[in-house]
């Protein structure tokens, strides 16, 4: 799918150490080696995140650096791919996902919405499908991360699937 965006300062918070101590420039050697670490159990919970939420993927590999992370794998479907790209990228220190999922069931795909200050669901739904009463289809696709329909916060990115499987 490619290289998708997130906002870096939005999501869930995963590392432990301020990243924003190892953006200076000329890093010492210690933090580089902090900063790795620290990438690679973000990489770990962020692994163990998608098996929790019981979303199928074979061979999952999560590879963070600075603020991209890279996602490879088999992914059972077209949305189980894209809630992985989300687990992902809702990560406060994530700034970009660098989508490199093969889908072993392809469908049609959805389209990514960045919640903005008064969204509610109902309001993205007027706006994807033009109907607010199509917001539970929303909610849905966007399960396990989301467990209340109202609440979402902005810059949290949400799965708009197609309305009938068809965009």
């Amino acid at each position: 799918m490619g290289i998708f965006s997130f906002i870096k300062d939005a999501g869930k918070k995963i590392f432990g150490i301020e990243k924003a101590k190892t953006q200076e420039a000329g890093k010492s050697e210690k933090i580089e080696r902090e900063e790795r670490q620290e990438n690679e159990r973000a990489a770990q919970k962020l692994e163990q995140t998608i098996t929790e939420l019981n979303l199928k993927v074979e061979n999952l590999g999560i590879y963070i650096e600075d603020d991209m992370a890279t996602v490879s794998g088999l992914a059972k479907d077209q949305t189980t791919r894209e809630k992985i790209i989300l687990v992902v990228g809702n990560t406060e220190g994530i700034a970009q996902v660098d989508d490199r999922m093969d889908v072993e069931n392809t469908e049609p795909e959805a389209v990514f919405h960045t919640v903005e200050r008064d969204d509610s669901l109902e309001s993205i739904s007027k706006k994807h499908y033009g109907d607010p009463n199509q917001y539970p289809l929303i909610f849905e696709a966007n399960k396990p991360m989301l467990q209340d329909p109202d609440k979402i916060y902005p810059g949290q990115v949400l799965r708009i699937p197609p309305l009938d499987g068809k965009r």
